[in-house]
């Protein structure tokens, strides 16, 4: 780090916990100090003691186009020209709208909020108030945002309902969660045998990248749909992260499975803040002002966030685009894993379309359990030796690479050069 990122990292935390206003930019999971960035474009970005970097954290996802794509920024410019934000509809909202439903047929019926955890939190609500219950389930190292409902962990069986995985979530709110095995469907068949009666929803990642990444077994969401359908509980995909990211459609394209409800952000908002929310027509009719389940959101729908995501999902349409992406990730992957095979390094390389994650481990990862075998500590000493060769990868072993548009070949094999390097200095 720098001398000036170390001198604003010091008065950072003057006035911000552990000086971030995000837990992971802290860096404690990697071993140092964050550097504090000063601009970005395409493929890199420039911190304030003016080194560059290839970017692979894209703002945790979202810069699907690159940093600063000219078109997105005179969209966002031109939107603010005219006032940055109203509390009132704007036809950009419905513009954005028709786009998204393009792309994702299930949401009949949504609602634009301002982050993912808001998306998240309002589709439980909506769940809950349709099917008139209280319990949800979710599975283990699925994030869905730090609303106290899924701030949960497992209870001590896998019928026992969950207890707080924070401070200051109550117990009393926690019991109503129960917390199964991610690719599990023996689980969650003997949970509803048990409780189906009770359950209100069961919410996923439809590829996990919140504990790295981790693609669903074959069946597992066919099997999610199936078991819902059949005790009359919604199934929510949380597609916060794949929407518009591994396919057009998300992970309800590549998979096939219809969800009822489900929620997106990242890519739609364009490095924006943006959530949203939706699902069936007859389910979205319980949302006021239609019907009883309230949720309400002065920035929603804001005007620079909307041109954004309007812009954005205009260029995904382009052709040839996913597929371009889709080779760009086979290759880095294909490259990082020979990387790690020449230096002997143990590594379990995870893709699904353009995010990606490297788990130190010998043991394949297909769920929260084998994430943990990680070696955390050799990901650390692997993150630092690519910080220092120019490559900024997620401070943590359990988040996702992701390439955008803006990588190109070079990029690609600069970072495959690069991790070789990286990878010998942890095999001496």
């Amino acid at each position: 780090m720098g001398d000036r990122s170390r001198q604003l990292f010091q008065d950072a935390k003057r006035f911000f916990p552990g000086g971030v206003n995000s837990p992971v930019r802290a860096f404690r999971a990697v071993g140092g100090e964050p550097f504090f960035v000063a601009h970005a474009s395409g493929s890199r970005v420039t911190d304030v003691d003016g080194r560059s970097y290839l970017d692979y954290v894209g703002s945790w996802g979202p810069m699907i186009l690159g940093h600063a794509h000219p078109r997105v920024v005179a969209a966002i410019q031109k939107a603010a020209e005219a006032g940055t934000s109203y509390g009132a509809p704007t036809e950009m909202e419905t513009r954005l709208a028709r786009l998204v439903q393009a792309a994702f047929p299930s949401l009949e019926r949504m609602r634009f909020v301002s982050s993912g955890t808001e998306a998240c939190m309002s589709a439980l609500r909506v769940a809950r108030g349709f099917t008139q219950r209280d319990a949800l389930v979710k599975f283990e190292g699925c994030y869905h945002g730090h609303a106290d409902s899924l701030l949960v962990k497992a209870g001590s069986g896998a019928l026992t309902f969950g207890v707080p995985d924070s401070l200051g979530v109550p117990a009393d709110l926690a019991r109503h969660t129960l917390t199964l095995p991610y690719n599990d469907l023996e689980a969650l068949r003997a949970v509803f045998g048990k409780r189906g009666g009770e359950i209100a929803a069961v919410i996923v990642e439809p590829v996990a990248g919140n504990m790295g990444v981790i693609p669903p077994r074959p069946g597992f969401l066919e099997g999610l749909r199936e078991i819902t359908r059949r005790h009359g509980a919604q199934l929510i995909f949380d597609e916060v992260i794949t929407g518009f990211r591994i396919a057009w459609g998300g992970a309800q394209e590549t998979s096939g499975v219809r969800p009822d409800l489900t929620c997106l952000g990242k890519v739609v908002g364009g490095g924006l803040p943006v959530g949203v929310y939706g699902g069936g027509a007859d389910i979205l009719e319980h949302v006021a002002p239609l019907g009883p389940v309230y949720q309400a959101g002065t920035l929603s729908g804001n005007p620079l966030a909307m041109a954004a995501g309007i812009e954005t999902l205009t260029l995904l349409q382009a052709p040839g685009f996913y597929a371009d992406l889709e080779a760009k990730g086979q290759r880095l992957a294909d490259g990082l894993a020979q990387a790690a095979a020449v230096c002997r390094i143990p590594v379990q390389t995870n893709r699904v379309g353009s995010m990606l994650t490297g788990f130190f481990t010998e043991t394949p990862v297909a769920d929260y359990a084998s994430a943990t075998t990680a070696d955390t500590k050799r990901y650390g000493a692997f993150f630092r030796a690519m910080l220092d060769r120019g490559i900024s990868l997620a401070p943590s072993q359990f988040e996702a690479a992701f390439i955008s548009a803006a990588h190109t070949v070079e990029d690609l094999e600069a970072t495959v050069a690069a991790a070789g390097e990286a990878f010998a200095l942890l095999g001496g």
